[in-house]
């Protein structure tokens, strides 16, 4: 069994892989399908910031215990009971458990199957590759409650999979089998039921065997890139190559090379 460590009633994280460079983000409200309450938000929220200050962590999964959903999104019970002043105290906790996930500095990578609605397909998008099994259903159906995706949906989804398409599903709110969602880019891989925590958490362990120092040097220069010109694109590049070539990891990796050994990446 790897190693698990509790955020709160609802959020886990466990180590995988060589060293435990793989963390594991476990959602885990089964009894409401994974629904973010306020508590919730609150966990993942505080999970997240101790990852990103984890260096030995080089890949990260997230995943699902309910064996029909990976996240329905936004707890509507909750929201149900609050008043208008409740919900804008929430609305922080809230954001920061999608941003903690965004703002990951290493590769991050969501294994969805069941439901990934509203909230749930944020997390999603807010990961760097979705991996989906057969039964998946995605999408962003919030108009259909009276609010709007506000998990970085409408600034995520459009990214992926350009302004019109996800003008066309954010504005009919409807949902998206795993087949069609792999089609239209909403998805990256599509595995075999109830292959997607497995195929996730290989794809981390195979990027986890790479330089923990490039791939966040990578990461940082295909998030800022994203949206820029050419010009500035390849200054965000030239920063974080630098950041990269003097580092202990570009040593040893050029060693490991012309040694024909497997690196021991310093991370540093």
């Amino acid at each position: 069994m790897p190693q698990e460590e509790r955020f709160g009633e609802w959020v886990a994280v466990r180590r995988h892989g060589d060293g435990d460079r793989v963390a594991e983000l476990v959602l885990d409200r089964p009894k409401a399908m994974n629904a973010v309450s306020t508590d919730m938000a609150r966990a993942l929220a505080t999970a997240c910031a101790a990852l990103a200050e984890d260096r030995g962590v080089s890949a990260v999964v997230v995943s699902s215990t309910h064996e029909r959903a990976f996240c329905v999104g936004a707890d509507l019970k909750e929201r149900n009971s609050f008043s208008d002043a409740d919900l804008v105290r929430q609305r922080p906790y809230a954001r920061g458990a999608y941003t903690g996930v965004l703002e990951l500095p290493m590769p991050v990578i969501a294994a969805v199957h069941g439901f990934a609605l509203g909230g749930g397909f944020e997390l999603a998008l807010a990961c760097d590759v979705i991996v989906a099994d057969s039964t998946a259903v995605v999408g962003l159906p919030e108009v259909s409650v009276g609010v709007i995706p506000g998990g970085g949906g409408t600034q995520l989804l459009p990214r992926r999979v350009g302004a019109a398409r996800a003008a066309q599903l954010i504005f009919t709110g409807r949902r998206v089998p795993a087949a069609e969602a792999l089609a239209l880019g909403l998805v990256d891989v599509l595995a075999e039921e109830g292959e997607d925590r497995a195929e996730a958490l290989a794809l981390a362990e195979r990027i986890a065997a790479n330089s923990p120092v490039g791939l966040r040097a990578a990461k940082r220069a295909l998030r800022l890139g994203q949206g820029v010109d050419l010009r500035a694109g390849l200054e965000i590049e030239d920063a974080a190559w630098r950041a990269t070539a003097f580092s202990g990891d570009r040593a040893e990796g050029v060693a490991a090379f012309n040694e024909r050994r497997t690196p021991r990446w310093p991370g540093e």
